[in-house]
């Protein structure tokens, strides 16, 4: 359950293709930016380049007090609320929310992802129809700042990568005020319960209870 095709439907990205040629999602952290100077310019004309590096759908909103860092590209649909700070390395899907002083930063964000309360989510990527509860953020450093290392059954794989944050599977479900540690990973359709503190794998079609009980959905 940790393979980007065990996690993701890439129907629902314009990195599709690019995801496709990794096997694990946190292999594909380190080329996002890089991702979108590529494709930005062959959008095409629905798409607005408002600054240099800066791609925005025409059907998309960004209100007029938020940030928005290049390389960025937002898609048809999207909100950016009050506040945003997009710091960069961003792709933000079709028919998302970013939400009040939401803060983005080298992430994908698939199509319909809702980040819409005080999320702070970086250097991870969020799965079709994924959703972040207020308050719920991504942690992306350790805090003796080693490498993040992915623990799931005992077995523990390295990322070779300071910073990584959540990889979150379709359809999963962040309740309110919860911390991803770094490195979590997310299975499709799971829950996690309000105020928990996520760390390792969870499986998908999961509920994450208090104190870290996972139990089968029904």
């Amino acid at each position: 359950m940790l393979t980007i095709n065990e996690l993701f439907d890439l129907n629902h990205t314009i990195a599709g293709d690019y995801l496709r040629g990794f096997t694990y999602p946190w292999e594909a952290l380190g080329g996002i930016k890089d991702l979108i100077m590529e494709i930005g310019p062959a959008l095409g004309e629905d798409y607005v380049e408002t600054k240099p590096g800066v791609w925005i759908h025409k059907d998309a909103t960004v209100f007029e007090s938020a940030y928005i860092g290049a390389p960025c590209i937002i898609g048809a649909g999207t909100e950016v609320r009050h506040c945003a700070f997009v710091r960069g390395s961003a792709i933000i899907g079709e028919n998302c929310v970013v939400g009040n002083s939401v803060e983005l930063k080298n992430v994908i964000l698939f199509d319909n992802v809702q980040t819409p309360h005080y999320n702070y989510v970086g250097d991870s990527i969020l799965g079709y129809r994924s959703h972040m509860g207020a308050g719920s953020i991504t942690s992306n450093v350790k805090s003796d700042k080693s490498l993040v290392v992915i623990k799931s059954e005992g077995e523990s794989i390295e990322t070779g990568r300071k910073k990584v944050g959540a990889l979150l599977g379709d359809g999963v479900e962040v309740g309110c005020n919860s911390v991803l540690n770094p490195g979590t990973v997310i299975g499709r359709n799971s829950n996690v319960y309000p105020v928990s503190s996520v760390r390792g794998v969870v499986p998908e079609n999961s509920i994450y209870k208090t104190g870290g009980i996972i139990v089968t959905k029904r």
